[in-house]
């Protein structure tokens, strides 16, 4: 009877150790579930803050027009006046601020034109190849690596062709 009573025991004791193990393995499954979890969690919140911010500069963007539109024609029709300079402080204030959140203008004129962030308005002949930028008609700009508005550009077409001995290379009989 006491080696049958030690076997139970024993038998008991390795079913509580494999419980034990178990509960472990189901705890430390659960730890890992909840660190993917707050993890998932910090990602959607970046995410939210990201296009809640996005949607806030896409709202900015005419003011920011405005602004620039509004102090270049100060500057060509009132360089005198003592205010512009106030205007000018405003501006570049209110830049900084959109540009440290990021907010970054599309270069333009001389590049080559990129679908991505362009769009033609206007293609007229240059000398300049087929393609380059030439006029900016409304600055676009970039937000966390996505457009948020296209620049509208004039592109050339490349060189006006005179005649139809340009074509053929000067031979007509070609």
């Amino acid at each position: 009877m006491e080696e049958t009573k030690k076997r139970s025991y024993k038998t008991d004791f390795e079913l509580e150790k494999k419980k034990n193990e178990e509960l472990v393995n189901d705890l430390k499954r659960l730890q890992a579930d909840f660190e993917n979890y707050k993890k998932r969690v910090e990602k959607e919140i970046l995410e939210f803050q990201k296009l809640s911010n996005h949607k806030l500069m896409e709202k900015l963007l005419p003011i920011l027009d405005d602004f620039d539109n509004t102090l270049n024609h100060l500057l060509k029709h009132a360089k005198d006046d003592t205010n512009i300079q106030g205007v000018k402080i405003l501006y570049d204030k209110f830049k900084k601020i959109l540009f440290d959140e990021g907010l970054i203008p599309i270069k333009s004129i001389g590049e080559k034109f990129d679908p991505y962030k362009h769009e033609v308005i206007k293609k007229e002949f240059h000398d300049k190849e087929e393609g380059i930028i030439l006029e900016e008609i409304q600055k676009g700009y970039m937000f966390t690596d996505k457009v948020i508005r296209s620049s509208k550009v004039k592109i050339s077409s490349g060189p006006e062709l005179k005649d139809s001995s340009q074509i053929n290379g000067g031979n007509k009989n070609e």
